[in-house]
Order: C-alpha cells, then structure tokens, then sequence
C-alpha cells in the first residue's frame, strides 16, 4: 500500500529494495548478533570478535537495519535490540530466527532470478534452476533440509497454537497428522486435548527429528510415527486427518492425488482438516497472495481462494463443512467424505 503523502516512485524504489532488507536481516540471524545483544548493547568490534566478522562491514549491516527499524544505534555507538529485532533471538518466542537463516540460502533465493521463467511456463522456477523438485533436492543435502525443517518448525509454533485456540479437537479420538514434520502441530493439538491420541505421518527421512521432537515435549507415547509417500497411500487408524501447509505445495492433479488418498485411508464418519492460506477475495492486502508466489517459485503449487478449496476438495470425494479463521494467517479448511 502506498502511504499518503508519499510519491509513487519512491513507494516502488522501496519495494524494489526490499530484497535488500530480508538479506540484511538473513545475515545478522546467521551470526547471532540478536543473541549477542540478548543482555544490552554492545559495540560493532565486540559484536564482530563473537561472530568472526569484518567489523566495518557488520557496521554497515547493523546501521542500515536500524534505519527500518531493527536493532538501534546508541549515542555512543553501541547497537541495541528493538522490539524487530527480538523476534531474532533464538530463545524468543515465535523466533523467526530459523527462517530468516533460510531465506538467506541460495537455493531459496536463486530459483527467484528465474521468476520470469515460471510465468511465462507456468512450471516452478526451482526445478528449472537445479534439475529437480525443491523437496528431492532437500532430501537428498541433510543440511539444507535441516534448515528448511527448522524453519518450518518455528513457523509452525505460533500458528499451532493460533489452530488449536480456533477449532476444538476435543472429540476427536486420533488425529492423523499428514506431512506432520516434526511434529508441532500435533504436539499442540495432543497438548491441549490430553484424551486425544496422534498419529505422525512423514516421509521416512523425516521420522526421526519427529520422534525426538515428540520426545523431548513428552507426548511420544501418546504418538505412533508411520513412514510413507502420502501420494502412494495414506496411514489408515485415525477419525481425523490433519494437513498443514501440505495441499499449497501441489498444483491441482498431485493435490487431488493426496485427498484422494485422504479419503480412502478415513471412515466414513472422519473428518479432513486443511490448515491453509485462504486467498481472500478483491485487492486488500493478504499474505496468501504473495506466498502463491512463493509456491510458484518453489514447488508449483498454489494458495487457494476458498471456492478453488470446495472444488478440489469435491473432486476428491469431500464437502467442504466450514472454514474456520484463527489469530495467524491461516485458516483450518474443515470437510467430510460425501
């Protein structure tokens, strides 16, 4: 949006440069400088001694984020923490550090050079940069993958939180978390619904940050983890199937592929819930409609207006019951078999 008063070219030449901002903010959270200023200010040569940094440089990076807000420059030349640049810190709550470190990794950022490359053929623009989908490619590097679960999973924390204040799981018996990853939104449902049993279901490569996550939060006996390909089949056992952030990342015929799957695996007295997205209607801002770029870019799938939900989900054998808003940005998509 532009701002009254403000030239319409200036509005542009600082969305231009925004890409500027978030690699700024990826290199301070690779460092740890939030943590580093976690108790009070400190100078630039301090600073750079604990991160291995060239100090005039990590001046210029510090000055140019306290300009839109993050960190502030004192009198005497020390930098502090501000109420952006907490979020930073590892220990915060709801950090953002694990994903910012992520945005900063070349195979995040580069497959956008190639955004043309997806417009113009409608296919994501990370296969055509590295010759494969975005999640082979992180299978197959254990350290990228690393840092795409972690950041997924400090992402999941708050909007977990956000599903399980919104929809009441209470009568439900087992939940069948879908792509679950490490576990956070189920640990979250288990948390607030201690009669309610869980079920994990992940590629195999992902079972065992998912067990130890699971662990260390003490619900690993009240969840089974299943291995497997939800576009093979779909771990049978549960009233409930959860997928957060799974039908996004799949254009129309492979996320049909996987509800239908959904569906074979569910009784018929179950219940689906997509924790999305949902692409609001007109031009008022919405997170969505910039994130369908991002599964444009990276994977080929799309975000969903809540009319292209009720016909893919119909085509996969389910009504669409409701869709139920939370405190974050996404919703919880709630459907039965027909």
């Amino acid at each position: 949006m532009q701002a009254d008063g403000v030239p319409p070219t200036v509005t542009l030449y600082q969305k231009l440069t925004a890409t500027w901002v978030a690699q700024a903010i990826s290199v301070v959270a690779k460092l740890g400088t939030a943590d580093a200023l976690a108790d009070g200010p400190k100078g630039v040569d301090e600073l750079a001694v604990a991160a291995n940094a060239h100090a005039p440089a990590l001046y210029r990076i510090l000055r140019a984020l306290a300009s839109v807000g993050i960190f502030a420059e004192e009198e005497d030349g020390r930098f502090c923490l501000t109420p952006l640049a907490e979020p930073l810190r590892s220990d915060a709550p709801g950090s953002v550090r694990s994903f910012a470190i992520m945005l900063g990794e070349e195979w995040s950022w580069r497959p956008w050079g190639q955004l043309l490359q997806s417009v113009t053929t409608g296919q994501p623009a990370f296969e055509h940069t590295y010759g494969t989908g975005i999640f082979a490619y992180l299978a197959d590097r254990p350290d990228a993958g690393a840092i795409f679960d972690a950041a997924m999973t400090s992402r999941s924390g708050p909007d977990a939180d956000a599903v399980t204040a919104a929809y009441d799981f209470s009568a439900f018996r087992t939940v069948v978390d879908v792509g679950g990853g490490r576990g956070a939104l189920l640990a979250a449902i288990l948390r607030t619904n201690p009669d309610v049993r869980g079920i994990l279901f992940d590629q195999a490569h992902v079972i065992p940050g998912a067990r130890q996550y699971l662990d260390a939060a003490g619900l690993g006996q009240r969840c089974e983890l299943v291995a497997g390909d939800f576009f093979a089949s779909v771990v049978a056992g549960g009233d409930t199937y959860v997928l957060k952030w799974i039908v996004h990342d799949w254009d129309d015929e492979r996320a049909l592929r996987i509800l239908e799957r959904c569906h074979r695996a569910m009784p018929a007295t179950g219940r689906l819930l997509l924790v999305e997205t949902v692409i609001p209607p007109g031009n008022d801002p919405s997170s969505g409609k910039l994130a369908d770029l991002a599964m444009l870019v990276w994977t080929g799938g799309q975000e969903r207006t809540e009319a292209e939900y009720r016909a893919l989900l119909a085509a996969a054998g389910f009504e669409l019951t409701k869709v139920v808003p939370t405190r974050s940005s996404l919703s919880v998509v709630e459907a039965v078999p027909r």
